[in-house]
């Protein structure tokens, strides 16, 4: 994927949910893996034509993994590289989850854990905004699992508003497909590291992710299908979509 073209698609994204207002500061979620280092590359490229003007603040929550201080130090001279200020939140989640309550499905409460220091982290740093990493694939597959496991037709929102830390969430790359995001990533050579946590690749969202790699191959057209039916499906807390360039 070229960097015009997640430009594009990302840009599309944000105005036709208008997630970016003029003077926000948005703190970007870097993790390591290749989806939110693509997001990061995306949002420092779009700063510099948008017209609505923004800062960016690029933030990792460190989950108490060992050599995890090794693993950030190609990250931070990225950052350094796009003039982006790089904030490293330690924390023990990973003990937390895996020793004290040694939690048998121990995605959920993690994901809770990093995302509460994550927006904690944004709002000392002075941001309005934060944002995720979430492709077009995550959602088919956050939707499918919605199916499977609760019976109902879901997905979360491009935008969320969170009224208890006063931030709203954006989703840049929702119409980014994840293939595309691995190319970006070995075409720019991103400083991606495996994700150190035991339940990597055990979870509830790789089985829907095979299922959904699976559907596609029996039936070609099939991921796109089920994204356009989530973008149509008028679902609840979506905000309002504009189709086209936004008008400034």
């Amino acid at each position: 994927m070229k960097m015009q073209r997640l430009l594009n698609v990302t840009r599309r994204a944000v105005d036709e949910f208008h997630m970016i207002e003029s003077g926000d500061k948005i703190a970007v979620g870097i993790s390591g893996g290749k989806d939110s280092l693509t997001l990061l590359y995306a949002l420092h490229g779009l700063q510099r034509f948008y017209p609505l003007p923004f800062t960016l603040e690029a933030v990792t929550v460190d989950l108490g993994f060992p050599d995890m201080d090794k693993n950030i130090l190609p990250i931070e001279a990225l950052c350094k590289d796009l003039g982006i200020n790089y904030t490293i939140v330690h924390s023990e989640i990973a003990s937390i989850v895996f020793e004290a309550r040694q939690e048998e499905n121990p995605c959920s409460l993690c994901a809770k854990l990093r995302k509460g220091a994550f927006n904690r982290a944004a709002v000392d740093l002075g941001c309005n905004k934060v944002a995720y990493g979430h492709h077009k694939d995550d959602m088919v597959e956050t939707m499918l699992m919605s199916l499977i496991y609760e019976g109902r037709f879901h997905c979360f929102s491009p935008v969320t508003y969170l009224d208890r830390m006063k931030l709203t969430v954006i989703r840049p790359l929702m119409y980014v497909d994840e293939a595309d995001i691995v190319g970006f990533k070995n075409r720019f050579q991103l400083p991606v590291f495996k994700n150190p946590c035991p339940a990597d690749g055990n979870t509830r969202r790789e089985y829907t992710k095979q299922i959904v790699k699976q559907l596609t191959k029996e039936n070609p057209g099939c991921k796109e299908r089920m994204f356009t039916a989530v973008l149509n499906g008028e679902l609840s807390g979506w905000p309002k979509r504009h189709e086209g360039r936004r008008e400034y």
